[in-house]
């Protein structure tokens, strides 16, 4: 028999266990204990509720653009389906170091089970849906930043930090762009990986079969390519329910600052535009990778950069409430999910 390992909960903790670790020993030597406490204490549970309907909220409209798109490559999915399996993909993409990419691969599996020989459509779909919130993300990111420089003198790390986002991001999303549009590459991607896997296995191993569904899933993901290029008016309900769903995440940043008092005093739309945009586009760039730790870290340091407060105790605190929020209130819901859905291999080892 060969086993292999599946998503294991308990190679899990550990990870989780540092990066927390990580994050208390910035608040430790950084943040002043008795101004955190003060602020946690003022903190009003009306707008953390709130915040917390307005995220199913946005992920509703996540999972209906992705619902739209499918229907544009005529694979048809129930809104139900497709909120359900984004769920799952984000609890995937929390708990697996190859962060946001294993929750897209996760995603094309899932429906492909149910919408067999639609493998290339459905990966078609997933892959446009994640350039479209990109794509939004580094617009919204670019007009933020260019607004709140023309009433405010942000300090040069701030726009450093978002020169290499950008320039981070347009590098991934050129070459993702490149792929989609060359299907010879593409082709000889395929073909160079089964030469590796004939080399390493020494021809032991035969792949033709392997290689010619890879082909067939090719032809049919470019044939999914082709007909978003045809049919531009279809992308306006997408991109319609896409800035919503942009617009709706960071509504919930601002309920976080809103539960600690009133926001104009705290930070401006436009640097919370500028925080969460390119929060959202480290966790779009496959390359980058962590999910505690060094997001609350980031998150902290960016609002104390272009907030109006001093004190970053209440920046600290905003943090771990959108954290909470953002983070944790999604594992939780998306490992419920996993159970109802019976998608044991996801929490298992299996033989």
């Amino acid at each position: 028999m060969i086993k292999h390992k599946q998503l294991r909960l308990r190679s899990i903790v550990p990870i989780f266990a540092a990066g927390i670790f990580v994050f208390l020993l910035y608040i430790y030597f950084l943040v002043p204990f008795n101004d955190l406490v003060q602020t946690f204490q003022q903190v009003n549970p009306f707008y953390l509720f709130l915040a917390l309907a307005v995220l199913f909220l946005a992920h509703g409209f996540y999972a209906f653009t992705w619902q739209k798109l499918l229907e544009m490559l005529s694979v048809k999915t129930s809104f139900l389906k497709a909120f359900q399996f984004t769920w799952v993909a984000n609890f995937v993409d929390i708990l697996v170091p190859a962060e946001s990419v294993s929750g897209d691969f996760l995603r094309i599996y899932l429906l492909s089970k149910e919408k067999s020989g639609d493998a290339g459509k459905i990966a078609a779909s997933v892959l446009c849906h994640r350039l479209l919130v990109t794509l939004i993300s580094v617009l919204g990111l670019l007009i933020s930043t260019m607004y709140f420089m023309l009433y405010n003198n942000p300090p040069t790390l701030v726009l450093e930090i978002v020169a290499t986002i950008a320039t981070l991001n347009a590098a991934v999303f050129g070459l993702v762009i490149y792929i989609g549009a060359k299907k010879e590459a593409a082709e000889k991607i395929v073909n160079w990986t089964i030469n590796v896997l004939v080399n390493v296995t020494r021809g032991r191993w035969k792949f033709e079969h392997q290689k010619e569904l890879a082909v067939k899933t090719m032809n049919k993901f470019y044939e999914g390519i082709t007909v978003f290029r045809q049919t531009p008016k279809g992308f306006i309900v997408p991109v319609f329910s896409s800035i919503i769903a942009v617009a709706l995440d960071i509504l919930i940043m601002a309920l976080a600052f809103l539960s600690i008092g009133p926001i104009e005093n705290m930070i401006s739309l436009s640097a919370l535009i500028i925080v969460y945009s390119s929060s959202a586009i480290i966790h779009y760039i496959p390359i980058v990778s962590g999910e505690l730790g060094t997001m609350e870290i980031f998150l902290t340091t960016m609002f104390t950069l272009l907030g109006t407060q001093q004190t970053i105790a209440i920046y600290t605190a905003a943090t771990v409430l959108i954290r909470i929020l953002t983070l944790w209130v999604r594992l939780f819901v998306g490992g419920i999910i996993v159970q109802m859905m019976g998608i044991k291999s996801l929490t298992t080892k299996t033989t």
